[in-house]
């Protein structure tokens, strides 16, 4: 685990007795592909959605040439910056989660770049969602094995990106897995992860499954 994520983690104020809900941010609460696609627009650029993947699937709009993996690393540092507080939320996300936080305390894990945190943390509060963001490097793994061992109560974790999922599977076993993609484009093309105990494109089905888990175990 990095440093700055560690010292991230560190920071926060958990309560051990309380359930945990750690979730992604791009395509579990905010539109991020439509709103790369926009923010491509502007540049005359296009996105190929024909896998899962962005580097290899931004082209030109004249030629339809794929932009190399060192432009395509240049255009999305360049979207962190101008775009991150354009995004769409999710539908149903802001109130799913406040519904879930009077049983559940609730983190928000993105792998954005650290100089971004406070941009999406002022996403996050203006549309309703309010909650500790940790800018997170590389796999998530690490990071819920931290936080699923301070908890003795259920804890969950939300995210778009099977291997993420399949790094929690392995670190923390006991964690509670939601695959959840908005962008129904991107849900096809994934189809569902490997390691998940609920795949889905709609809070109100993630919102159920955590409260009917919360049910059963008593809380």
């Amino acid at each position: 685990m990095e440093p700055h994520v560690r010292s991230q983690l560190d920071a926060l104020s958990l309560d051990p007795q309380r359930p945990l809900i750690v979730t992604d941010a791009d395509e579990v609460v905010a539109y991020f592909i439509a709103g790369l696609e926009r923010f491509l627009h502007r540049q005359e650029l296009w996105l190929d959605l024909k896998s899962f993947a962005i580097t290899g699937n931004i082209r030109r709009s004249g030629d339809g040439q794929a932009c190399t993996p060192a432009e395509v690393k240049a255009l999305l540092n360049e979207f962190f910056v101008s775009d991150t507080e354009l995004l769409d939320p999710v539908e149903g996300a802001a109130e799913a989660l406040r519904t879930l936080s009077a049983r559940a305390q609730i983190i928000v894990l993105s792998n954005v770049p650290q100089e971004i945190h406070p941009a999406r943390q002022r996403w996050l509060r203006r549309h309703g969602m309010d909650y500790p963001l940790i800018a997170n490097t590389g796999s998530k793994g690490l990071p819920l094995r931290h936080l699923s061992e301070q908890i003795s109560a259920p804890v969950f974790f939300l995210d778009d990106l099977p291997p993420h999922l399949d790094a929690v599977a392995e670190q923390a076993s006991r964690v509670r897995l939601l695959h959840f993609i908005a962008d129904k484009r991107l849900a096809a093309l994934t189809g569902r992860a490997r390691n998940c105990h609920l795949h889905t494109s709609h809070w109100p089905d993630a919102r159920i499954f955590i409260e009917n888990e919360l049910n059963s175990h008593g809380f």
